[in-house]
């Protein structure tokens, strides 16, 4: 099973094209945490930004796509993805891994870890902060992609999420270098 993980495109079409093309092309799934197309209020325009190209390949993607509303995404979104922009969260169960995809935007510690337990997940992915990060807790993993386009990161480097193998991965979307990594099925 190899699922690819991204969040927070924010309309980056040149970005999405290169990270599908080295990660996700041969990905069973693909699970998008949100803030698909528009770049938000608080975000400059990115020069890459082609919402409508992004939205035309999302569409054409032959991997099966998840997404899960984040805080940019509007009803408007949703008319030009083929694709269900789902909210508050999508509940995935793939190979007996039930996986929680929520953007985040009102997801504090205390209650991603409690829903994640509450719904029996052993993996629960956000997005929003545009900073990786991964952690594990009593067999569950938490896992937020980052964004490929626009990090947040201190060294600016665009990340995207991978399971394979029984891995979870944090991806440098530049060089392919695995930041971090946790094994699914290991306390």
């Amino acid at each position: 099973m190899k699922i690819g993980i991204v969040s927070d495109t924010h309309g980056c079409a040149a970005t999405w094209r290169e990270v599908y093309s080295r990660y996700f092309a041969d990905a069973e799934l693909i699970i998008h945490a949100g803030d698909v197309l528009y770049h938000g209020p608080r975000n400059a325009i990115p020069a890459e930004y082609d919402p409508k190209s992004l939205a035309e390949e999302l569409n054409a993607c032959p991997v099966p796509l998840i997404i899960a509303c984040g805080n940019c995404d509007a009803e408007v979104d949703s008319l030009v993805l083929d694709t269900p922009v789902q909210a508050p969260y999508a509940y995935i169960l793939r190979d007996n891994l039930r996986i929680i995809v929520n953007h985040g935007q009102h997801l504090d510690d205390v209650t991603k870890w409690e829903m994640a337990r509450r719904m029996k997940a052993g993996l629960i992915i956000t997005g929003h902060t545009h900073t990786a990060a991964l952690e594990k807790r009593d067999g569950i993993i938490w896992l937020n992609p980052g964004s490929p386009a626009m990090s947040k990161r201190e060294d600016k480097r665009g990340t995207v999420g991978i399971i394979d193998d029984g891995r979870v991965m944090i991806l440098d979307a530049g060089t392919g270098e695995v930041v971090i990594a946790e094994y699914i099925n290991e306390k």
